[in-house]
């Protein structure tokens, strides 16, 4: 933030939200890597968090473009310390993925959903979460019933219906020829999504056109959008992006991250409370606003 007043506003949500300022979520261990045969004899690593005491469920995470699972690990600490397991494929258009070249363009969209049907095959038999950050949100987006395009050669449906509730980081708005607000008005699960206001794409003059997801989709009254003040796509480098110069904007993370914690708890676990702390939350105005529809 750029002002001790701004922070203090945002220390008095977290304190609002039961979170410890500054501090995040318990360090994670070490992830478990492994990997899967997907279409076309294709492997995909995986890397998987797990918490300390018996696991209250599975959160598939996806990733951003460019980036890694690993790179969130930030993000992931949250719902791993509230007791959920994480599974995060390495997309082939990852920077460090050895065979990028080999899939260029649009390429990489049929080999997400395919790594989000292997994971969902494997992990997710018994219902999941569908978690992901901009690209990876899309993902999320699409198996909890997102209409996006279908790519040649994907011949099952691109939605799940183990998918139980969708955590959308920062993900795009409208795109032509690959989502549009009618595919959008077909999520139709529970919903959290969040952007910032400074979270704005590349030739773009505002971070509104992320809130697409959020305004096409069915006004139910379990889907949440979260706007940070001062935010950016990537947190200052707390997640997606670790490389970048910072400051890291922890405080709003550990906003977005309690509240994400807050969904699960309310509509994963049934937790009334839960549905009613979030009620509570909800503000039209200030560093956090939070809306429900």
């Amino acid at each position: 933030m750029h002002s001790l007043f701004e922070r203090r506003q945002f220390l008095t949500a977290l304190l609002a939200l039961g979170a410890t300022p500054l501090m995040g979520a318990a360090p994670l261990s070490s992830p478990r890597k492994s990997s899967l045969k997907v279409a076309g004899d294709r492997t995909v690593d995986i890397w998987t968090w797990k918490p300390q005491k018996r696991s209250r469920g599975v959160i598939l995470f996806f990733h951003g473009a460019l980036s890694a699972p690993w790179k969130y690990e930030r993000l992931i600490a949250f719902w791993v310390d509230a007791g959920f397991t994480v599974h995060a494929p390495l997309h082939v258009d990852s920077s460090d993925h050895p065979d990028r070249a080999k899939y260029p363009g649009m390429a990489s969209w049929r080999c997400r959903i395919e790594d989000m049907h292997a994971l969902a095959d494997t992990y997710g038999k018994r219902g999941f979460v569908a978690a992901g950050h901009s690209y990876g949100g899309l993902g999320a987006l699409t198996l909890g019933g997102a209409l996006a395009s279908r790519p040649e050669g994907v011949n099952r449906p691109l939605a799940d219906s183990r998918a139980r509730m969708v955590l959308a980081f920062s993900p795009p708005g409208l795109i032509p020829a690959l989502i549009d607000a009618p595919g959008y008005a077909g999520i139709s699960v529970p919903m959290l999504l969040q952007t910032g206001t400074l979270d704005i794409p590349p030739g773009e003059k505002s971070w509104e056109g992320h809130l697409a997801a959020y305004h096409s989709a069915p006004a139910k009254g379990d889907k949440f959008a979260l706007v940070l003040e001062g935010v950016d796509h990537y947190f200052g480098g707390g997640i997606c992006r670790p490389e970048l110069p910072g400051p890291v904007q922890m405080d709003q993370l550990t906003v977005a991250g309690a509240i994400s914690v807050q969904m699960l708890d309310a509509y994963m676990a049934g937790n009334k409370s839960a549905q009613k702390a979030l009620q509570s939350r909800l503000a039209d105005r200030g560093p956090v606003l939070f809306s429900r529809k």
